[in-house]
């Protein structure tokens, strides 16, 4: 069964695909799910492929949005990416990468309601190579 993502979360999302297409990356896939999870965003420039976790909190949150990519989650990412590259062969050869893009928003606000969030004040952070297979 596949979890909702919020209206917070698909803003968060948007905007972490319109910045990496900013970068010159191109969307390969959005919302990618296996047996195992989900990755938000997996795109590609030349021959570098990202599988990126989007993350996107409130103030008054226990943790920063960088700070809640656990270790089931990374493992569950990585999972993930590897069932990804097997259905995909033609990327093995790519330097691949698992980067995290950071939402935090100094207010507290609703996840659930439909705002036009990009009014909110928020602090954007790109963690490149956030965690590895080891």
């Amino acid at each position: 069964m596949q979890k909702k993502t919020s209206p917070l979360g698909q803003w968060a999302e948007q905007q972490a695909l319109l910045f990496l297409q900013s970068q010159q990356y191109q969307c390969l896939q959005q919302n990618y799910h296996s047996r195992f999870g989900e990755i938000d965003l997996i795109v590609k420039r030349d021959t570098e492929l990202l599988f990126v976790e989007v993350k996107a909190r409130s103030a008054g949150s226990y943790a920063s949005a960088c700070e809640v990519v656990s270790l089931t989650k990374q493992g569950k990412i990585i999972q993930t990416a590897q069932l990804f590259l097997q259905k995909y062969p033609e990327y093995n050869d790519y330097d691949c990468r698992f980067d995290v893009i950071c939402f935090d928003f100094a207010q507290q606000i609703a996840k659930t309601v439909q705002l036009d969030f990009s009014n909110l004040q928020y602090d954007q952070q790109w963690i490149q190579n956030a965690f590895t297979l080891d």
